[in-house]
């Protein structure tokens, strides 16, 4: 997949700009050259595509970029701790923070209340960078779905631009 930026606006850092620049994919573009997102039309979000394994960060009139992702082994529909699944469904998000085996991890709020009534478990739900040793340039860490429940990265770099969006943004989550 190539490089490039879909969008971006000027109320980003200087450095969180230069991020995105550098690695955004490029654009996807509808038959009539219109931008095909799944971006909301409103308000700023994080969406994960389960089923291409991308990740789109979306701001209040599109797409800035698209990222390739590893998700848990087990596919979706997280339901209970140790089933190895993504979870499905909207998700506030936790305040990135250092990760000694992951490089950066952006915690995910789940269960929701509502899941968590439900029956639904589970603890250190996030999207972090590759393991540490291997990304993208001399492994397949996004090739494959290999995470234990978690949204991966292919290299450390692009989890920064997602935790500096997450930061300046503070977006909402949205797994389908």
């Amino acid at each position: 997949m190539g490089r490039s930026i879909l969008r971006y606006r000027r109320t980003l850092p200087a450095a969180t700009l230069a991020a995105l620049l550098a690695l955004a994919p490029a654009a996807v573009e509808a038959a009539d050259g219109a931008s095909a997102t799944p971006c909301p039309r409103f308000g700023s979000a994080i969406v994960v595509l389960s089923a291409a394994r991308e990740l789109w960060l979306c701001a209040r009139d599109g797409a800035w970029a698209r990222f390739a992702v590893a998700l848990g082994r087990g596919g979706v529909g997280k339901r209970r701790i140790g089933d190895l699944r993504t979870p499905l469904g909207t998700y506030a998000m936790g305040e990135p923070r250092p990760s000694e085996r992951y490089g950066t991890f952006i915690p995910i709020v789940y269960p929701t209340a509502r899941q968590a009534a439900l029956g639904f478990s589970g603890t250190e739900v996030g999207i972090h960078g590759p393991p540490r040793g291997m990304d993208a340039s001399t492994h397949p860490t996004t090739q494959v779905n290999w995470t234990q429940g978690c949204i991966a990265t292919g290299t450390d770099e692009e989890v920064e631009a997602i935790a500096a969006f997450v930061r300046e943004r503070r977006p909402l989550l949205v797994i389908r």
